[in-house]
């Protein structure tokens, strides 16, 4: 026999339904605050949320974004026309310094910007180790070890022998 959905059968479904869209991580506190199951609000979620509602949800999210990125459009605009009326250095180079961060930040949420690390293994201390002992072999064979050193330099890696 099927098990009936105590949130379906719930007198306040719609507020229930509006809380998990509006609140879709905390469903421990809808469930609190209707008196239901945190398993029968998650079943609810899962299978019986109406479709136009988790639409409508995601399209809000969408639109926030958008007028997310028209908000910093925006106020480049201001900064930049800041810095064009700007009298005093001062000014100006707050202007700058607000503009520049503006610009980061539109680069950021367009996706023209990346924030992956930079990792360099010419510093890290198992590359030292591996380039002195390199060094250190090739001491019985100066020519050789001149060469090895010099690429090494030139690469960025060598620093010293």
């Amino acid at each position: 026999m099927a098990r009936h959905c105590s949130a379906c059968a719930h007198r306040q479904r719609r507020e229930i339904d509006q809380a998990i869209v509006a609140r879709p991580d905390s469903i421990r506190d809808i469930a609190g605050r209707f008196g239901l199951s945190k398993t029968a609000v998650a079943r609810h979620k899962a299978g019986h949320l109406p479709a136009h509602l988790t639409r409508a949800a995601e399209a809000y999210q969408v639109a926030s974004a958008s007028s997310l990125l028209e908000q910093m459009q925006a106020l480049q605009a201001r900064t930049l026309a800041i810095l064009e009326g700007a009298g005093d250095p001062k000014t100006a180079l707050a202007a700058v310094a607000q503009a520049r961060g503006n610009l980061a930040l539109l680069a950021e949420l367009t996706g023209k910007l990346e924030h992956a690390p930079t990792i360099s293994v010419l510093v890290s201390a198992e590359w030292v180790t591996v380039r002195s002992a390199l060094l250190e072999a090739l001491l019985p064979f100066p020519e050789a070890r001149g060469a090895v050193s010099a690429r090494l330099t030139a690469l960025g890696g060598g620093r010293g022998t």
